[in-house]
């Protein structure tokens, strides 16, 4: 009798323990990184040290502003990263867009958009360029570094990713049919080749995109091979350039490099909703090969899993929660089993609401989706008011934020990287919300 109410007992501490520490909320320390010029929208990226690689869009500058560091420390300011792109007779401008990877290789890789202006500046061109840094995270030099520009066909929002000394770079022909075009390097980003495009030859998967879809990240498997491109589409027909009501989630796969692709709807949304607030999200476990996809409606952030290699996709998931009513900006990451989704998170009814008081959340689940936890990143506010998803067309002070921030895991300790963008911490000349990035680490 004794032994069996020693084992309950035993069963029932370990039961407890478990739950606590299953219940241990995610703390982080957040590090402004301050700049004269300001910046926004950045990204993150860990190689398989735990060195980081940070990029942040210069808010008064054209350029993209570039730190280096490892997890737990505060990171270098390098500089901006596209500022090697001259050409004769033109004056290049970086900073349009940015993202940016650290290979297996140790080379650091950055794709950025462009502005290239003719001599009397009355002209412009949007392109994509290409640089890469051999050692880039923990030695870096911009005179080491290889910057070219890859294309010149009214580009848009580009992502980069890379497995071994391949690498690819990804963006929408914003200029002719908002496809999405794919160039691959064998070089380790030396030099580049276009490949297939992951919304051609897919059917009715490609009358709903061609013209009308919002592209999110390309991701390489390291552990298979396989690359894959998320992005959201519309309903072909009368709809079909006429509004962005982009409802269904699309992940597309390519097992022989970017040659050819093949599509898989991971989520149709009835109500016929845009699901492209901003970008949909795409990550890769490296160690258990699953894929898991993460998007918002503006009300709702959304998960989806896939364990066959994005051929089908579980039920979708509602993530966030009280006081996270409203989400936008979703991202992200997978590593071991651990999945980390970020969002801009408030208490409002609506993004569009001018006193919504916005901060920084993740949800972190270890069961695939079956649950989540949802803690706060950001230690204050970083934004009050309007978050616009407008791009372009969003008025003055509802755009601070742009369009992107980033989640990274290192694969040194399990824990995440957030990278994202605060309005509230400095004013520019006139007065104004002069954005900055925050590096947030998980204690």
């Amino acid at each position: 009798m004794r032994s069996a109410i020693f084992l309950s007992l035993t069963v029932l501490v370990l039961l407890a323990v478990t739950l606590e520490a299953q219940a241990a909320p995610l703390t982080f320390s957040n590090t402004p990184l301050i700049v004269p010029d300001g910046s926004s929208e950045p990204a993150i990226a860990f190689d398989n040290d735990g060195n980081m690689a940070l990029t942040g869009l210069s808010w008064l500058t054209f350029g993209t502003n570039f730190w280096t560091g490892s997890f737990g420390t505060t990171p270098t300011f390098q500089g901006q990263i596209d500022m090697a792109l001259q050409q004769p007779g033109k004056r290049v401008f970086g900073g349009g867009d940015a993202d940016v990877d650290i290979g297996s290789t140790g080379t650091l890789h950055a794709s950025t958009l462009i502005f290239i202006v003719n001599a009397t500046f009355k002209g412009f061109q949007l392109g994509v360029s290409a640089i890469s840094c051999p050692n880039g995270a923990t030695s870096f030099k911009l005179s080491n570094c290889t910057s070219e520009i890859i294309d010149l066909a009214g580009d848009d929002r580009q992502w980069i990713t890379s497995n071994g000394s391949q690498v690819w770079i990804s963006y929408h022909d914003a200029k002719n049919s908002s496809l999405i075009r794919v160039q691959r390097s064998d070089d380790d980003g030396l030099t580049w080749k276009r490949v297939g495009d992951p919304i051609v030859g897919q059917g009715g998967t490609t009358a709903g995109a061609t013209f009308n879809n919002t592209q999110g990240k390309i991701v390489a498997d390291r552990s298979t091979g396989n690359l894959y491109a998320v992005y959201v589409e519309g309903v072909p027909g009368i709809l079909k350039a006429k509004t962005t009501t982009f409802n269904h989630v699309i992940v597309s796969r390519s097992t022989n490099g970017g040659k050819s692709w093949t599509a898989s709807l991971v989520y149709q949304d009835p109500r016929l909703v845009d699901l492209g607030n901003v970008f949909p999200a795409l990550a890769v476990d490296p160690i258990t090969g699953k894929l898991y996809a993460a998007w918002s409606d503006a009300h709702n952030t959304f998960f989806a899993s896939s364990s066959d290699h994005g051929s089908t996709w579980s039920a979708a998931k509602v993530v966030n929660v009280a006081p996270a009513d409203t989400t936008v900006f979703p991202n992200v990451a997978a590593y071991n089993g651990a999945v980390d989704v970020v969002y801009y998170g408030t208490m409002a009814s609506s993004d569009r609401d001018p006193s919504a008081v916005w901060n920084t959340y993740i949800a972190e689940t270890t069961d695939d989706g079956a649950s989540f936890t949802q803690n706060k990143v950001s230690n204050t506010s970083n934004h009050v008011g309007v978050i616009c998803t407008n791009g372009t067309g969003c008025a003055p002070g509802t755009r601070n934020l742009l369009d992107l921030f980033e989640v990274a895991i290192d694969p040194q300790n399990g824990r995440a990287g957030v990278i994202y963008t605060d309005d509230t911490l400095t004013k520019d000349s006139s007065g104004n919300p002069l954005p900055q990035v925050v590096l947030a680490q998980q204690k």
